[in-house]
């Protein structure tokens, strides 16, 4: 093994130093030490008391580049990314949504909704995706596991599955296979199993994941969407459709019941579950 691949290995089992950051980003070492001082990462420690960073450190550090890089002052940056940080859900990876400038202001965008990451403002925004190229590149789909601790628990496959999902979907995959092993009742880890299956045309595997997941949590409106997602893709419509009405809190689900209903001839009841899509949708765009 040479000394890079040793270094790589060794970063992959117990996160990065401040000087692999700094390489693989092009933020100095003072400036990401600035960050961690200033609230925006809580990287974990080395044995000997140093900085290692996490997969979600370097995808905020990166983001933190890019703004400093557009003329976005450090004390705003900072201030922004702290928000962002304090405001996201603990399950939601940070990969999941993209922070921009745009002009003077800095924008968080997250799906389609977009927002001023200071005043909580709706705002339209550029497209200009997250680049992750710098940790993707150190990571060989299907190797990333080698060197990780052996006693991870079934949560923190799970979260690592989250933050993998955008870097390594095979990695990813493979994450949540072992979180549900070691908990059969982990039934977002079912979930999120069952729809990268999906993703990958693997229908009766999503299938036996979703329905996994139902057995320990049969009110998962996530799992029945994405199940009905599964019946609908293959023209079972009518499993698809009661699986959506077992979702009554996903927008989508209600749209594609509007569609089947329309199909169906049934033109009220397709207005309905329309309206309802719209209105959720509205309720998770407001700020």
């Amino acid at each position: 093994m040479t000394m890079a691949e040793s270094q790589t290995s060794n970063a992959r089992a117990n996160g990065f130093s401040v000087r692999d950051v700094s390489g693989l980003i092009g933020l100095t070492p003072a400036q990401i030490r600035s960050f961690v001082r200033s609230g925006v990462l809580r990287p974990g420690r080395g044995m000997r008391r140093e900085f290692r960073f996490d997969f979600q450190d370097i995808v905020l550090l990166r983001t933190a580049k890019g703004l400093l890089d557009a003329n976005v002052s450090g004390r705003r940056a900072r201030r922004a990314l702290r928000k962002l940080r304090s405001d996201m859900r603990s399950a939601r990876p940070l990969t999941a949504v993209r922070i921009e400038a745009d002009g003077s202001s800095v924008v968080i965008r997250e799906d389609q909704r977009a927002w001023n990451a200071e005043s909580g403002q709706g705002h339209f925004v550029f497209a200009n995706p997250l680049l992750k190229q710098a940790v993707a590149q150190l990571i060989e789909p299907g190797h990333l596991f080698d060197e990780l601790d052996p006693d991870l628990s079934s949560d923190e496959w799970y979260n690592l599955g989250l933050d993998l999902e955008d870097i390594s979907p095979v990695d990813a995959l493979e994450a949540y296979v072992r979180a549900v092993a070691l908990d059969t009742s982990n039934a977002d880890a079912h979930v999120n199993h069952g729809r990268l299956e999906q993703m990958r045309g693997a229908l009766d595997e999503a299938i036996a994941a979703y329905r996994a997941a139902l057995v320990h949590a049969p009110k998962h409106e996530l799992a029945h969407y994405n199940l009905g997602t599964v019946y609908d893709e293959r023209g079972q419509f009518e499993s698809a459709k009661q699986c959506y009405l077992s979702a009554p809190g996903v927008a989508d689900a209600h749209y594609n019941l509007a569609r089947l209903y329309e199909i169906a001839g049934d033109e009220l009841s397709s207005q309905r579950h329309l309206r309802r899509s719209r209105q959720l949708e509205g309720e998770r765009a407001a700020p």
